[in-house]
């Protein structure tokens, strides 16, 4: 045995549980896709971004680090100063919590469910915020239009027919355009009807 080894019964050192411990939490908090999972610093700059971040708002990781969370936001919210409030609000208690209009990379709007975490040091001080978004867009559909399976697109078709309709499912600006490609997809002439004396 050399003197790193440790025999099979001895108990792990605490830097060693410290290190798969940190190990494991990136692999969670990177392997996560259906949730952008980030950090920001107490000012609103990104600091730390996962996979669901890039996949939800198009950014990679060397594109949106260290840029203002603001960014995230349409015009008109950062014109009235909303996100700084909502980082003063998460300040002041701890959270901040809503859904809201949220903007992709490509200036595309989607829905979110946003958290907004502080966090705080051993002494009590402010490090930074946990923010958490989440793209409402296909469960917005789904309380719209009940029954016709827009979160889970079960039983229409093939993956590439699934693959387009997320794609179309990204929060289109224009509804009315939106639904008529996505009812188009879904060969339903009745709504299409519907859409037209609605419109």
């Amino acid at each position: 045995m050399t003197d790193g080894d440790q025999p099979a019964n001895s108990t792990p050192s605490a830097s060693t549980l410290l290190f798969d411990n940190e190990r494991q939490f990136r692999l969670l908090v990177g392997g996560v896709i259906d949730y952008a999972l980030y950090m920001l610093d107490p000012d609103g700059r990104v600091s730390t971004w996962n996979a669901g971040g890039e996949r939800i708002k198009g950014y990679a990781p060397d594109e949106i680090i260290g840029q203002h969370f603001s960014r995230f936001y349409p015009p008109e919210d950062v014109a009235s100063g909303k996100p700084e409030r909502l980082l003063e609000i998460a300040r002041s208690t701890g959270k901040y919590e809503e859904e809201g209009w949220r903007l992709r990379k490509d200036g595309s709007r989607f829905w979110a469910d946003v958290l907004i975490t502080t966090l705080y040091d051993e002494s009590g001080n402010i490090r930074g915020f946990a923010k958490v978004t989440r793209d409402r867009c296909m469960s917005r559909l789904a309380e719209a239009f009940p029954g016709y399976g827009w979160e889970t697109n079960r039983g229409y078709g093939t993956e590439e027919h699934r693959e387009a309709v997320l794609r179309l499912g990204r929060c289109a600006e224009h509804r009315e355009t939106f639904l008529r490609k996505l009812l188009a997809l879904r060969g339903d002439p009745a709504q299409m009807d519907f859409l037209a004396a609605e419109g």
